[in-house]
């Protein structure tokens, strides 16, 4: 027979536990403090039910990259102080269904798979500061689980993207995009295996990532440590325009994507997946 823990020392376990946790983000943001910076939004996911929709907005439907997903606002909830991003795998009819069509959209007869992106746009927006997120992924295979921002001005990419997280096909990706002289996007990246970082048990836990953008730069990082780091000079768009997708306001994304142009095969993947967000915090100076 086990030994059985006291339930006393349970208690006491769980309290300690939870007491690291607060000195932890405390030690955090006193260190933020010394060097400048103040909290200036933030959302602790600790209300059970629906993402605060002060903060949140949803996507709805097919929406990019030709991803297999139907975003949908039930996938996404809160649930003892965690957002929970879910991808499914459940069969609906697809509403955009055309017969012979060679849209990506309407091709499918049925929609095959579910998940959610919740979206800041038109709620919450900044430009500059320090974004940071602390969160747990999934990286079995065909998933592409992204944190990131989008300019609140201008078509994609002249808007600029920024993906302080992004994960696929085995690696960890940190990018950041403005428009090229080809009318593409002109991608500044850098890219970590999962493998080195420790495989299926550095992605069992969470782990913190974090931008740093202002005037100069932006640099992202996963646990401190430095991913990405690109000049803003470098990024204005190349179209003969003097706008800068960088020299304005931005809006958060969360989002759990599966398969399309870059997430690759399924694979027998297990389904519910999750991405779990602890929170999400924006500081400026």
């Amino acid at each position: 027979m086990r030994n059985r823990i006291p339930f006393s020392l349970v208690v006491l376990l769980s309290i300690v536990m939870q007491s690291c946790a607060v000195n932890k983000d405390q030690n955090f943001s006193n260190a933020y403090v010394k060097e400048g910076y103040k909290l200036v939004w933030n959302d602790e996911f600790n209300k059970d039910g629906s993402p605060n929709p002060t903060n949140w907005g949803y996507e709805k439907g097919f929406v990019r990259n030709e991803e297999l997903q139907w975003y949908q606002h039930d996938n996404a909830f809160c649930k003892d102080g965690k957002l929970i991003i879910e991808a499914r795998k459940e069969v609906k009819p697809n509403p955009l269904y055309g017969a012979g069509s060679e849209d990506w959209r309407k091709k499918p007869k049925n929609i095959e798979y579910t998940s959610a992106c919740i979206i800041t746009k038109g709620l919450q927006s900044w430009q500059y500061g320090r974004f940071e997120m602390r969160g747990k992924i999934d990286i079995s295979d065909g998933l592409w689980p992204a944190f990131w921002t989008l300019g609140v001005k201008g078509r994609w990419p002249a808007n600029g993207e920024i993906d302080i997280m992004e994960y696929y096909r085995g690696k960890l990706l940190a990018n950041i995009a403005s428009l090229g002289p080809d009318k593409k996007a002109k991608w500044f990246s850098n890219t970590k295996s999962v493998a080195e970082l420790g495989g299926k048990k550095w992605a069992a836990v969470f782990h913190i990532w974090r931008m740093d953008w202002d005037s100069e730069a932006i640099s992202l990082f996963v646990d401190g440590m430095l991913l990405n780091k690109t000049n803003l000079k470098d990024l204005k768009n190349d179209d003969g325009s003097d706008f800068h997708p960088f020299r304005q306001k931005h809006y958060i994304l969360f989002d759990l994507a599966m398969g399309g142009m870059n997430g690759g095969s399924l694979n027998g993947t297990k389904f519910p997946n999750r991405m779990e967000v602890d929170y999400v915090r924006v500081y400026q100076k």
